[in-house]
């Protein structure tokens, strides 16, 4: 058996973003600290893998299904903004402007890396159009990289023919921005989606 601490290492840099010195500096914190923070940490992720699954309307990550999202008589249900990740339905959600629903597509279409469109949420999207009340608009808030542009574009092949409404996060440049440190694309964007005052 592997020494513990370098298990532990070698455990922690399979995790996405965490290299192996990031990875030397979390085993050693948690070497450091109390048995008790380490017992946290280790119940924490036993309980996530344990009691963590996907809504069965929305797909997001949740414990109680349906998540509290999709049975909180608040949001828009007429309303869906589609995601690639929980993590950008955190990102959208946290700023308190959208009150609608979600859908969570797990990935973004990458033809390079072999996933097609049967690899993401997207038939499930499909079979939620036409509830009550019906959805009147899907709003599809991928990234504006290339996957997440084809993401957008294959969506909305896929949803126009069905009579709703179908729109894009608009994409440009942020508050705060320099044009002169923007790449092309990004001022192109912005120009695009310009807006009149």
């Amino acid at each position: 058996m592997a020494d513990p601490i370098r298990r532990l290492v070698a455990e922690l840099a399979r995790l996405p973003g965490i290299g192996e010195k990031t990875a030397t500096r979390l085993a050693f914190h948690l070497i450091r600290g109390n048995r008790q923070q380490v017992t946290d940490l280790a119940q924490a992720l036993l309980d996530v893998t344990d009691k963590i699954r996907l809504c069965s309307i929305c797909m997001n990550m949740t414990e109680a299904d349906p998540c509290p999202m999709c049975t909180d008589g608040r949001r828009d249900p007429e309303t869906i903004c589609v995601v690639a990740s929980p993590s950008d339905l955190i990102a959208i959600d946290r700023g308190g402007h959208f009150r609608g629903r979600y859908h969570v597509l797990h990935g973004l279409l990458s033809p390079l890396e072999g996933i097609g469109p049967d690899d993401l949420r997207i038939a499930e999207l499909v079979r939620r159009l036409g509830g009550d009340p019906p959805v009147r608009e899907v709003i599809i808030a991928t990234s504006p990289s290339v996957d997440g542009e084809a993401t957008a574009m294959y969506i909305a092949r896929t949803l126009k023919p069905l009579g709703l409404t179908v729109s894009r996060i608009a994409t440009g440049l942020p508050v705060g921005g320099e044009l002169e440190y923007s790449d092309q694309a990004t001022i192109a964007r912005a120009l695009a989606g310009r807006a009149t005052l």
